[in-house]
């Protein structure tokens, strides 16, 4: 064979492979993606959310806590510091009320992402735990929160080599919880590569003061992570499988893979409802839209149930869907009293009625 013949050879096969690595990019990311307008009555925007509301956990007396002000690069956002809400759903007004931050943390730099309560079972008192990119590097905040006078106390902050690019967090003690890692690499250069490669390389990771390791991987962008209510089981949002992967929690704190469910959608965060155990997640129609960002033809957003997980036959239900002109980017949803909260990386949170 002639060197010409095997140039062409040579270049064939890369065409090949490229076209490859395209289709399966595009069929991940669900850049063709579209869905109809399914609305709920009675939604409302939260006064004050206006650059994002990233993530929202409830706890059971209705007191919602919710992270705001992420900045990634390329996504829209303000110069101002990132922001912790709560939102009291048992009272009159849907008005969340800022936090007072404590005078010894660095707030400049906050940039909250994935946040997760735990409650002290020996006295009640609520810690939060935040993960915080500042410099857009990765660490975990914990904070104690204090109801008389709505404020924060920071109390550590953590860091480690395997915590290096964490997205969410479910808190399991007061300083152990279980934290998923979205990218495989920590060169920013090679995190953005990352996203179009796709490959199953992100993992979850277990952290306590006594042992750091990681415990789950092999995932298309490790997301949203939560428990179930009687804390036997974990679930990972594997965004970029378009699945939720349940596994069940160790005594030794490793988790065993159970099954994974379908979602067909690029589902973000996972909220559980304590009395049902049902998923609740906020989802992404199309990656495409949320990536490069046209306000002409705005990322839309999706709420996705999953009733009995657990069983042979879990139901996956399509709640709430929209084009991105009422509410673009949704990233969260969480549930209490009829009502459904439903949180953006950049843009508004909305509260609607869920009869």
């Amino acid at each position: 064979m002639g060197k010409v013949a095997v140039i062409s050879v040579l270049i064939a096969a890369l065409s090949v492979l490229l076209g490859e690595r395209v289709l399966n990019c595009s069929q991940r990311l669900l850049v063709f993606r579209e869905v109809t307008n399914k609305h709920l009555p009675n939604c409302v925007a939260l006064k004050n959310i206006e650059q994002g509301s990233e993530d929202i956990t409830i706890l059971g007396n209705g007191l919602a806590f919710i992270s705001a002000g992420l900045k990634f690069p390329g996504f829209p956002s303000s110069d101002e510091p990132g922001k912790i809400y709560t939102l009291d759903l048992k009272g009159p007004h849907l008005k969340p009320v800022e936090l007072r931050m404590p005078r010894n943390f660095e707030l400049e730099s906050f940039n909250p992402h994935g946040i997760s309560v735990y409650t002290d079972p020996s006295d009640g008192t609520v810690y939060l735990f935040v993960v915080n990119h500042p410099q857009f590097e990765s660490q975990i905040e914990i904070f104690k929160y204090v109801e008389d006078g709505a404020s924060l106390v920071h109390l550590k902050t953590i860091k480690h080599e395997l915590l290096h690019s964490v997205n969410d967090i479910v808190a399991v003690g007061l300083e152990s919880f279980y934290a998923t890692n979205d990218h495989y690499f920590s060169n920013k250069l090679l995190k953005f590569l990352e996203l179009f490669v796709l490959m199953p390389w992100t993992n979850v990771v277990y952290y306590s003061p006594d042992e750091v390791k990681v415990v789950s991987e092999g995932y298309h962008f490790a997301n949203g992570i939560n428990m179930s209510p009687d804390q036997r089981h974990i679930y990972v949002a594997n965004i970029f499988n378009h699945s939720v992967n349940v596994l069940e929690k160790n005594e030794d704190n490793t988790l065993t893979p159970v099954k994974s469910v379908p979602v067909g959608s690029l589902c973000d965060n996972i909220e559980v409802d304590p009395e049902t155990g049902d998923l609740w997640m906020g989802c992404h129609i199309n990656a495409k839209k949320v990536f490069f960002f046209d306000p002409k033809d705005p990322p839309g957003s999706e709420v996705i149930r999953i009733q009995n997980i657990l069983s042979d036959q879990p139901v996956v239900t399509q709640v709430y869907a929209d084009d991105g002109h009422v509410i673009m980017g949704s990233s969260v949803a969480s549930v209490y009293g009829g009502k459904l909260l439903i949180g953006t990386v950049t843009h508004k949170a909305l509260c609607c009625d869920l009869k």
